[in-house]
C-alpha cells in the first residue's frame, strides 16, 4: 500500500468511526464534495496536506492523530 492509498483508508476509518459519509466530512471540512471524492479516486494520485489538514478540522482531529497509526508506521521506504 502507497501513501496515498494509506491516506484513504485512514480517512475512510475515522468517517465510519463518526458514521458520516465522505460527502458529509466535505461538507465538515469546508471543501467541495468534488475534492473529497476526488482525494478517494485512485486514478489521482496526489493529496495535499492542506487538504488532509482541513479533513482533519472538520474531524476535530490533530494531524499528529491523523498519521499515529500501524498505517503509517508500517509503510515502506519510498528512497531505494
Amino acid at each position: 500500500m502507497d501513501v496515498k492509498d494509506t491516506v484513504v483508508k485512514r480517512f475512510n476509518e475515522l468517517c465510519a468511526q463518526k458514521n458520516i459519509s465522505i460527502n458529509e466530512l466535505a461538507n465538515l471540512s469546508g471543501v467541495t464534495p468534488s475534492t473529497a471524492y476526488s482525494m478517494m479516486d485512485k486514478s489521482r494520485r496526489d493529496v495535499s496536506i492542506r487538504t488532509i489538514k482541513k479533513f482533519c478540522d472538520g474531524l476535530e482531529i490533530t494531524l499528529g492523530e491523523f498519521f499515529s497509526t500501524e498505517y503509517f508506521d508500517s509503510l515502506e521506504q519510498e528512497i531505494i
